[in-house]
């Protein structure tokens, strides 16, 4: 069994989680604080809610006739001067993403902070593979920013989504980082994976990023647990054998790491190195916000 990790980005100077609890956050990003649902933030608030209300500049609430505390519905309600959409940067060493920060009616900015562990794992992984400009696939791929980060890293990358709109978010940010070659497809990410086995391409890196559930473009219905071991067995088959670097992300709270462990372990040949675990935000005042699991393999 593998030992079990807890990841935390490097501290970047356009995000912070300031604080967390009462199944909710308070985030900046980039100049701008806004507050909205967690559902993993069970424990009290540190500050109280006047600072809250004081601090943000936007708030998300759910729909009045929805308890579901899970629900990711709702509207956003907002200060005087806060912008519904604006801009933010992630720099690390060379890379410096511009990405677009917008108030969707489904609670997301368009960015997950935690994940920019992967991003820099992503830029590591490129630069050492003995293959010049390795094809990366990321699924599920939403705004992108693992799409630039790999692209900014030399990779030839295909970035799949099902929802039309936020590949052209995730377009406006890789132009405004002065990034260009990205291959997008508007597509049900279990439905590409299959037409790739049949023609018979290959990959050097992976990337999934699945919901808990969803819907493709055509109303194709996605529930984790239901599909998960099928499309991994589908990206298996599109790894190049010898040379391949796979992340996933799971955001269901009844998946756990050993879920994860044993799915790869019984689908997956050559791999040489797996590390698994917990993503999560430090706050202010000390306390870890958990923010889903992961897992990193490579055949080298």
């Amino acid at each position: 069994m593998l030992p079990i990790q807890a990841l935390a980005p490097v501290p970047w100077s356009d995000y912070e989680l300031i604080d967390c609890g009462n199944f909710e956050k308070l985030e900046r990003f980039g100049k701008y604080i806004v507050a909205r649902p967690e559902p993993q933030a069970v424990w009290d608030k540190s500050l109280p809610e006047p600072e809250w209300q004081k601090l943000a500049g936007a708030w998300f609430r759910r729909e009045a006739n929805d308890t579901d505390r899970h629900s990711e519905r709702g509207k956003w309600y907002t200060r005087t001067g806060q912008p519904e959409k604006w801009w933010m940067h992630y720099r690390r060493g060379h890379m410096n993403l511009q990405l677009k920060i917008s108030l969707s009616s489904f609670k997301h900015v368009g960015i997950f902070p935690e994940q920019a562990v992967n991003w820099d794992y992503l830029v590591e992984k490129i630069a050492h593979m003995p293959i010049q400009s390795p094809r990366v696939l990321n699924l599920f791929a939403y705004t992108g920013i693992a799409s630039l980060a790999a692209r900014h890293a030399g990779a030839e990358v295909t970035h799949v989504d099902a929802v039309k709109q936020v590949i052209s978010w995730a377009r406006e940010s890789m132009e405004a980082s002065q990034l260009d070659g990205i291959r997008w497809i508007v597509e049900d990410a279990p439905k590409f994976v299959a037409r790739e086995v049949r023609r018979g391409n290959r990959y050097q890196g992976l990337i999934l990023d699945p919901p808990a559930y969803g819907r493709g473009p055509n109303g194709e219905k996605w529930i984790l647990e239901d599909h998960i071991n099928n499309l991994l067995k589908n990206c298996a088959q599109i790894l190049d054998p010898s040379h391949y670097f796979c992340i996933i992300n799971l955001y269901s709270m009844g998946f756990s790491p050993l879920i994860v462990e044993n799915l790869v372990n019984s689908i997956f040949t050559n791999v040489r190195h797996m590390e698994i675990g917990e993503l999560y935000l430090p706050d202010r005042f000390g306390k870890r916000l958990p923010l889903g699991i992961f897992c990193r393999f490579t055949s080298c």
